[in-house]
């Protein structure tokens, strides 16, 4: 949960972003640990937005050459930025897969009732189970030779692999967007397995640990993720059938910006 006093904090934000740069934000959501359900005591809150301006911002000549992201630094923990709704739209056709998880995050701080829910209606017609696994498998492969081979290693890598990997497990099981929450991603290991235990026990560390922690290299996990890499890189995936839903997302950029 996010305490009041830190989502008034985070609302104020949103509202002088979008009088600075005369825009309406359409959603936002706390992504990263938060959303996830690992956070430590001194986690950042990594809030995401889509936002839309006027229309006649977008009948431009020079559009292509304006700017499409509304940045600012961390202050006071609080991490927040947003893309506009049509370089949004623009890789949600591309299957990008920071879009797809900010639809499905369980934080919500804005929701016009409209954008979301359309592009959540979309999802099935238009995500690629097949470049959320690459994708996936990617993450984990460079974060695990990158953090994970020492005898010593940063404690929340190991849910930076245990993530994309359970996600992975998800897209092939239910051909669906994975959600974002990790303990709905662990349901894909047996309870009471020596796995299930490597996890809990990782979790609860997690949750009272600084971002930085270091703990010793865990067997248990070591081996799940190795396994998993090795089965993943023989991985080819199936053909995929033409999207032809860019219509869909024009029609959600029209009315969004209407």
């Amino acid at each position: 949960m996010i305490e009041e006093s830190v989502k008034k904090e985070i609302l104020r934000r949103i509202r002088n972003a979008e009088k600075e740069h005369n825009v309406k934000v359409l959603y936002a959501i706390e992504s990263g640990s938060r959303a996830w359900g690992f956070e430590s005591p001194n986690s950042d809150y990594d809030v995401r937005f889509i936002y839309a301006h006027p229309k006649d911002w977008y009948v431009s000549v020079d559009l292509e050459h304006r700017r499409d992201v509304i940045e600012y630094e961390i202050v006071d923990e609080i991490d927040i930025n947003g893309w506009d709704i049509r370089k949004a739209l623009q890789l949600f056709w591309k299957s990008n897969p920071a879009f797809v998880e900010w639809l499905q995050s369980p934080i919500i701080y804005v929701d016009d009732n409209s954008f979301a829910q359309k592009a959540r209606e979309l999802l099935s017609d238009i995500y690629s189970i097949e470049k959320g696994i690459y994708h996936y498998k990617s993450m984990a492969k460079t974060n695990y030779r990158g953090y994970l081979k020492s005898e010593f290693v940063p404690l929340k890598k190991y849910f930076y692999v245990l993530r994309p990997l359970l996600s992975i497990m998800w897209l092939e099981k239910y051909q669906e967007p994975a959600p974002i929450e990790f303990e709905k991603l662990r349901s894909l290991i047996p309870p009471g397995s020596n796995l299930d235990l490597a996890i809990s026990g990782l979790l609860e560390r997690k949750k009272r640990s600084l971002e930085k922690e270091l703990t010793q290299a865990i067997p248990e996990l070591n081996l799940f993720i190795e396994n998993e890499l090795y089965r993943l890189e023989s991985y080819q995936g199936s053909p995929e059938t033409d999207r032809l839903h860019m219509e869909s997302l024009n029609s959600l950029f029209r009315v969004s910006v209407s």
